[in-house]
């Protein structure tokens, strides 16, 4: 199907009034009242839910409460939003008992003593790339060094919202490029090409940013005094970390990765008199109440979704976007805005990239734009405004975990802002091009 065939799913702007009125209710409350956490996202979610109860479906009498409640419920019960459900209980664990068992102070203490004063925040960025790459995912990078990062914030006198903002920069690298990514399968699939010519794209792409951003942190001022003096770390207690990094390496599934953090963390905190058996089970407990409320709102928003599907917004801002593509250039932007606002309005790039592959497959054909190049820039995209969302699930649990405001750590996410200016760069400069990747292939 061409995209000149899609009019009949135009859908309806009212479809998109529950994510705008929740978005303008979200940040008028937070400027008035000068801070964001007087609203808390549930509640703001909840009630952008209610608005889409509420509201009607244009030439639909057939469907019920009940039958709504059945959409949202479907939709809150995505396979993909209970995996990070799990993911957020599993994180939370590990995290209660990394902290009891004094694995987070090792770790911290480590990292201070083997990274040269400058090197301290870049080192942290590209030990979250290194993780995130290996493991697939940005929740469970930023679950696993985001402690790491608290702690290291208060050794050398740096902003909190900073270092956090560096974890999630880190995390996002391997969300968008890691072969084992949700996203990468999702792009590559929805758009029939193959993960390495994906990745030989995206990788150049993005490697100006991951530069530009090590010099950045390199140059952040930093308490120096706070490198200078010896610390004291157990090898023994950083164990769960090190295993965490080895089987994410050998790609092992996340959640056994996590499982596998979790009960050494537990052996080794038993075997150090930390906590009793019993006692470790409430550690493990107090860990997931943590991630409770991050846990709700990955529901709601699932559900919430649903909703403005059924009302037909996703399918009115598809249209919308692609209506007006004339040419390669706007066919590339068109399928970088659409895959964008879709994460904006998902909080879940790789439901944003399966919503917009179709599409963008269709525009890359009528503009001859090289398959392999869109399947990049969906996973750019999707990628840098996932980590720059407020209520998505990787700004969520870091501000959990650092007891801030996500919105506060926004500005701080340099790596991702970097790939949204270099994504439009390689788009206005059409490279890499199809004669690339042809020329890769005779070679």
């Amino acid at each position: 199907m061409s995209i000149k065939d899609t009019k009949k799913s135009e859908g309806s702007f009212i479809g998109l009034l529950p994510l705008i009125i929740f978005l303008v209710l979200y940040v008028s409350v937070g400027l008035i009242s000068g801070s964001f956490d007087n609203i808390p996202l549930a509640i703001g979610i909840s009630f952008a839910c209610i608005i889409a109860f509420i509201l009607p479906k244009k030439g639909d009498t057939e469907t019920t409460f009940n039958d709504k409640v059945t959409i949202f419920c479907k939709g809150g019960g995505e396979n993909t939003l209970i995996l990070m459900v799990i993911i957020y209980l599993l994180a939370g664990a590990f995290y209660g008992v990394a902290n009891s068992m004094h694995a987070v102070d090792s770790m911290v203490n480590f990292g201070l003593s083997i990274l040269p004063g400058r090197m301290i925040l870049p080192g942290l960025f590209l030990i979250a790339c290194l993780v995130s790459f290996s493991m697939g995912t940005s929740m469970g990078t930023v679950s696993a060094l985001i402690p790491i990062g608290i702690g290291i914030a208060a050794k050398i006198d740096v902003n909190v919202a900073l270092v956090c903002g560096v974890v999630v920069g880190g995390a996002m690298f391997g969300d968008n490029l890691s072969f084992i990514s949700d996203t990468t399968i999702a792009a590559t699939r929805m758009e029939e090409v193959e993960m390495k010519d994906k990745f030989k794209a995206n990788i150049l792409m993005v490697l100006p940013a991951v530069i530009l951003n090590v010099i950045l942190l390199a140059f952040t001022p930093i308490k120096m005094n706070a490198t200078e003096v010896a610390y004291e770390y157990s090898f023994v207690n950083i164990i769960p970390y090190i295993l965490i990094i080895i089987f994410s390496l050998v790609g092992l599934n996340v959640l056994k990765v996590m499982l596998i953090g979790i009960v050494s963390g537990v052996v080794i905190g038993l075997i150090h008199g930390d906590f009793t058996l019993l006692g470790s089970l409430g550690v493990v407990h107090t860990g997931m109440t943590w991630m409770e409320d991050m846990a709700l709102i990955a529901v709601l928003v699932g559900g919430l979704v649903a909703l403005m599907q059924y009302l037909g917004g996703i399918d009115w801002l598809l249209h919308a976007l692609t209506r007006k593509t004339k040419t390669r250039r706007g066919g590339e932007l068109a399928i970088a805005s659409l895959v964008s606002l879709l994460d904006i309005a998902t909080t879940n790039n790789t439901i944003s990239i399966i919503a917009a592959g179709p599409i963008a497959r269709d525009i890359s054909d009528d503009m001859g734009i090289d398959r392999r190049r869109a399947a990049s820039i969906l996973d750019l995209f999707s990628s840098a405004f996932n980590g720059l969302s407020p209520y998505a699930g990787q700004l969520l649990v870091a501000g959990a975990m650092a007891k801030i405001s996500p919105v506060t750590i926004i500005p701080y996410v340099w790596y991702c802002l970097m790939m949204i200016v270099f994504g439009f760069v390689f788009i206005m400069i059409g490279w890499p091009n199809k004669a690339f990747f042809d020329k890769k292939k005779v070679a």
